[in-house]
């Protein structure tokens, strides 16, 4: 049976009290281990509601099992700390009991603990999370503390702490325990601890750059004071930047040579601007000269000064600005899509002659940039070229012309001469006279080549299909080209028509066709074949045309021309025939009479593989029908002798005119020029029935006076003759009758009676 309870007295009451205000809680425990006694403060700890006495085991079930016995005689004696989970609310407290033996048992005292223990708790996670950073960062990261020695105060420091990277960054391992004169020399130690002692001393932190000597990295550091002063610890936060040094020095090393190559470069680029010989302008979009180089002034005389903000054109001659300023404005708005334009112009001077400047004028940036080559001198000795080579193919000109001619008229004196004999028999009398005859024609077939040559004849234009003139030529090239040549014909299908002198079209491709015949000699084939339309191909440099041509081409299966006489066939009176087979002005003619009509002529041809002359025409539509004729000619009747007004300058060949005129039956009347002429029609008591009038002649030519004619006198005919005239050249007899010299006295006569429509001579 238990004991009654004894009575407190008032100091244990008191005690028990304050025990209970400070959350004590208080228990005995039997030494059967089967009951415990607690105070109300245990209870209130457990979640119990307070009661004298409890089971053991209940209180022991509210512990956790993994913190071993708390409570019962197998729990350690003396301190132990638990987790129980609450009866009441099921929440976790530490508790921390303190167990020693009593009478009859054993007693105890139990306090709440979890506030402390969430305290070391949260530390030890702190630590353990800075142990980890401290050892996982990349950068090195130690602390050194400062001590005293034989040298003096602060003379010496120790690596209290050091991370793992510090050895991967510094290159020294075990740091830990060293000091700073153990690891490096006395000199390099001096300037460690100047720096870090002033981070000591002042409590500033640093940041610098610095050589680790003893291993020869190059650390970045950051150096501050760990709190308070007394401890004499500086923490030091570092990284290897010795290759980023390296880098950085390598990048400094190649901008400096950078810096020194532009800078050469644009020593180079201001010297190549103030020496180079070329003009340079640069130029805003308006044209108006933002700056030029010296050049501009030794060329041009003009100084930058008045030379800046004035346009281009301004130096240009007057009759060129408008080519300029087209130009520039192409480039500046767009419109010109080419990367850059050349252009010669004339440039002003201050001093001398205009200079002729090649300019090449570049867009870039919103800028026009001009690059002048001065080609005067160039130009000029050009012209001296030119002037040259003219004189040389004069003299190679008047030799051949003189060459042939004397052949001419050796034939023709000494007909002469024989002709003067009166025994001569009347049969060798008519060979001379015919001799005479056949020369002056060759004289005169002579005299077209050359005019053709120089595109200065006469011709008489019409329009005709080209196909049907070439089925009568093919035809006719039978004869020239003999019985072993084959001629083949190549010709479409439908009409082709061209705008020419139908006489030297046909004597144009007759002499392509005796040339091939000569190079075939005398056997093979000639083939004339007829393209159109097609467009005229670049020839001998020569830009081509975009037009209609029809192309005519002879070709033949000779042994071709030489490389090097391609060139030269064209020249008059070259000609790689043998001496006596050839005068050289047959090509001479048909390139002549093509550039004349307005074409061309082309020539291919390989050694051995024979020789292609294509002969370009412009072609013109179809023709219109021909009108009726101006009169209609009297068939039969007797010879009518002419009222025949006869102008000419020359004085032997108006005596001349005049005694043919007065042979064939007329009655002519001689006017020196022009303007006697219109005196002597206005003075007239009878009427003249033609006028026959030279065409070159001082003051008023030939085609002004018969222009003045047709309105004075629409019904008077004019007949016009020359023997060259580059007017007529270029437009043949500009709509009048025209009898070529030299003529005969049956030219003559059958010409006057078309334009009369009267029947005339003896």
């Amino acid at each position: 049976m238990d004991d009654p309870p004894h009575e407190a007295s008032p100091e244990a009451a008191a005690l028990a009290r304050a025990q209970d205000a400070a959350g004590l809680g208080l228990f005995t425990v039997e030494a059967s281990g089967t009951t415990l006694r607690p105070n109300p403060a245990f209870c209130r700890l457990h979640g119990l509601e307070p009661q004298a006495a409890l089971p053991l085991a209940a209180v022991e079930a509210l512990a956790f099992s993994a913190d071993g016995a708390a409570l019962s005689g197998e729990a350690p004696p003396n301190e132990a700390v638990y987790r129980i989970r609450r009866a009441d609310t099921g929440a976790v407290v530490w508790l921390h009991r303190t167990l020693v033996p009593a009478p009859g048992g054993w007693a105890g005292v139990v306090r709440d603990v979890s506030a402390e223990r969430g305290h070391e708790t949260e530390l030890f996670e702190r630590e353990r999370h800075y142990r980890t950073l401290f050892e996982q960062m990349d950068e090195g990261y130690c602390v050194i503390q400062f001590l005293d020695g034989p040298r003096g105060a602060l003379d010496d420091y120790v690596h209290v702490e050091a991370n793992r990277a510090y050895a991967q960054h510094a290159g020294i391992e075990n740091v830990v325990g060293k000091r700073l004169r153990e690891i490096v020399s006395g000199d390099e130690a001096a300037g460690w601890l100047a720096l870090y002692g002033e981070v000591l001393r002042s409590g500033t932190p640093i940041r610098f750059q610095r050589e680790l000597v003893e291993t020869g990295r190059y650390l970045e550091l950051a150096a501050f004071r760990i709190e308070p002063p007394q401890r004499r610890q500086v923490a030091v936060l570092f990284q290897d930047i010795t290759a980023r040094r390296r880098v950085e020095h390598r990048l400094h090393t190649r901008t400096a040579d950078l810096e020194a190559e532009v800078t050469a470069q644009r020593r180079d680029r201001d010297r190549v601007w103030a020496l180079s010989p070329v003009l340079k302008a640069v130029t805003g979009p308006d044209g108006r000269i933002a700056a030029v180089n010296p050049s501009w002034t030794r060329a041009l005389g003009w100084p930058m000064p008045e030379s800046l903000g004035r346009r281009l054109d301004a130096f240009v001659v007057p009759e060129e600005r408008a080519t300029l300023t087209a130009a520039l404005d192409g480039l500046a708005d767009g419109t010109d899509t080419r990367r850059e334009l050349e252009l010669e112009l004339t440039c002003l001077a201050t001093e001398g002659e205009p200079r002729r400047v090649l300019w090449t004028i570049v867009p870039e940036d919103g800028l026009l940039y001009g690059f002048g080559r001065d080609i005067t001198e160039q130009r000029h000795a050009e012209e001296a070229l030119r002037q040259s080579q003219k004189l040389e193919a004069v003299g190679q000109l008047t030799g051949g012309v003189a060459h042939d001619f004397n052949n001419l008229l050796t034939i023709i004196r000494s007909s002469v001469e024989f002709l003067r004999r009166p025994e001569l028999p009347e049969a060798r009398k008519a060979r001379y006279l015919d001799a005479v005859s056949d020369t002056v024609d060759r004289a005169a077939k002579l005299t077209g080549q050359l005019l053709a040559f120089a595109r200065r004849q006469a011709l008489k234009p019409e329009t005709f299909d080209v196909c049907e003139r070439l089925r009568g030529i093919s035809e006719m090239l039978d004869s020239v080209t003999g019985a072993r040549i084959r001629v083949v014909t190549d010709l479409p299908g439908g009409a082709c028509f061209v705008r020419a002198d139908a006489s030297q079209f046909e004597t144009a491709l007759v002499n392509m066709a005796v040339n091939a015949r000569d190079a075939m000699d005398g056997e093979g084939t000639l083939h004339l074949r007829l393209d159109a339309p097609l467009a005229l191909p670049p020839i001998r440099g020569h830009a081509g045309a975009a037009g209609a041509f029809v192309a005519v081409s002879v070709a033949d299966s000779g042994a071709g021309i030489p490389q090097a006489d391609l060139m030269r066939i064209f020249e008059p009176f070259y000609t790689t025939k043998e001496v006596g087979k050839g005068t050289g002005l047959g090509l001479s003619q048909v390139i002549g009479f093509a550039k004349q009509s307005g074409g061309d002529v082309d020539v291919k041809s390989q050694p051995g593989a024979g020789a292609t002359f294509t002969l370009y025409l412009p072609e013109v539509p179809a023709p219109a029908d021909a009108p009726a004729a101006r009169r209609e000619v009297l068939s039969g009747g007797a010879a009518t002798a002419l009222r025949v007004l006869v102008v000419e300058d020359n004085l032997e060949v108006g005596r001349f005119c005049t005694q043919i005129l007065e042979d064939l039956g007329h009655r002519p009347v001689w006017t020196e020029n022009a303007e006697a002429a219109l005196t002597t029609l206005a003075a007239a008591a009878e009427p003249f029935d033609a006028v026959f009038s030279d065409v070159v002649m001082p003051g008023m030519g030939g085609i002004a006076l018969a222009r003045l004619l047709r309105q004075k006198f629409p019904e008077l005919p004019v007949v016009l003759t020359s023997g060259y005239s580059h007017v007529l050249a270029q437009d043949d007899a500009h709509g009048f009758e025209l009898l070529r010299k030299p003529y005969s006295a049956q030219e003559l006569s059958e010409v006057l009676r078309q334009v009369t429509g009267k029947v005339t001579g003896k």
